[in-house]
């Protein structure tokens, strides 16, 4: 079995979007759940504001993908006018699964059925190596910015 044949379905989908992009990168299968940006870096051992957390949020009642930096908190009123929304909220965990084919504190940037459209937090852009949830709680992978970037088609914006 190769390394990626024994990763959880949810990463493994998002493995294969990873080699289609020709993004050599691993997913990394933690020991534990890293549901929260501070359990996520502690086991990576990285700086808490590297960690890209991915939140799906209701924009004027459409499912978005935004990429913040585990280091703070969505201010959602700079949030929404950052991208000229008159409403942005928390989605409901049926919308984040529907939207994306994956459960809360596992949201990877990609793997989903559809596109979501994406923002990126500038703040992101300070660190080399930034690390996204893989499909899964328990997994998790590096990527540069540009990847993130690339991946997702996310517009670099303000968000707290």
């Amino acid at each position: 079995m190769t390394p990626a044949e024994a990763l959880p379905a949810r990463s493994r989908i998002v493995h294969e979007q990873l080699v289609a992009a020709g993004i050599d990168n691993s997913i990394v299968v933690l020991p534990d759940s890293a549901r929260t940006a501070a359990l996520a870096a502690e086991a990576i051992g990285c700086h808490v504001g590297a960690i890209a957390n991915s939140l799906v949020l209701v924009a004027d009642d459409e499912p978005i993908l935004v990429m913040t930096s585990g280091a703070h908190r969505v201010d959602f009123a700079v949030l929404a006018q950052s991208i000229g929304a008159q409403e942005v909220g928390m989605a409901p965990a049926a919308v984040v699964r529907r939207a994306t084919g994956q459960a809360i504190g596992g949201v990877a940037p990609i793997g989903h059925p559809t596109r979501l459209r994406a923002y990126l937090d500038e703040d992101l852009r300070a660190f080399d190596e930034v690390w996204t949830a893989g499909g899964t709680p328990e997994t998790v992978m590096p990527l540069t910015f540009a990847q993130l970037e690339g991946l997702t088609d996310g517009e670099t914006i303000r968000v707290a």
